[in-house]
């Protein structure tokens, strides 16, 4: 459905980093009122942390289909990641802990937009090919029955989107990072790359 200007429904869009964001804020900013809500606290570490949100900072400035639209900074909350991860800390990428990964930032995300008068929510996390879209479609709709908030389905990689996240990421010079952000994905990423120096 398309929106004129007077029309455009609200949208809070859950991002995870700059470059991930860059291809999403492309495609929906002629449709919605977009606000990306910066909530990751997988990120473990403080200084990437920082890095990864004034990049987020950057593009929207810098970028002309994000001129209009706002950014929420959640808050570095690496504790709440800890607790949820609690005896999942050897499970590898994709498993159980990356679903409760997703879960907890797309609640965070529902109810933010709940509280404060969105109309719809959706996530940028399913634009990269190692994260498990159907987990977040899933969550999305549950998010939806809980907190009454409309969830938009998608699969954002899809349609060459994740060429053209990497396409906007060379264009504005945007850090790209290997690892999804929590201590676990980096140490594993670590481990693959000393091996392959054996």
């Amino acid at each position: 459905m398309k929106y004129s200007a007077m029309e455009k429904s609200k949208l809070l869009l859950h991002a995870c980093c700059a470059p991930c964001s860059s291809y999403v804020l492309e495609l929906l900013n002629q449709e919605y009122d977009i606000t990306v809500f910066f909530y990751n606290p997988n990120i473990t570490e403080k200084l990437e942390y920082k890095k990864r949100y004034e990049e987020l900072l950057r593009l929207i400035k810098e970028a002309p289909f994000s001129i209009d639209v706002i950014a929420i900074d959640g808050g570095f909350d690496a504790e709440s990641f800890f607790l949820m991860s609690k005896g999942m800390e050897e499970y590898p990428e994709r498993s159980a802990r990356c679903y409760k990964c997703y879960q907890m930032r797309m609640e965070a995300t529902a109810k933010y937009a709940s509280d404060n008068g969105y109309d719809i929510f959706t996530t940028t996390l399913s634009i990269s090919p190692h994260k498990n879209a159907t987990w977040i479609n899933e969550i999305g709709a549950l998010c939806e029955e809980k907190y009454g908030v409309t969830y938009m389905y998608s699969d954002f990689k899809k349609k060459n989107g994740y060429a053209r996240s990497i396409q906007l990421s060379k264009e504005y010079d945007l850090y790209r990072q290997d690892y999804c952000g929590c201590i676990y994905s980096k140490r594993e990423k670590e481990n693959k790359n000393n091996n392959s120096l054996v």
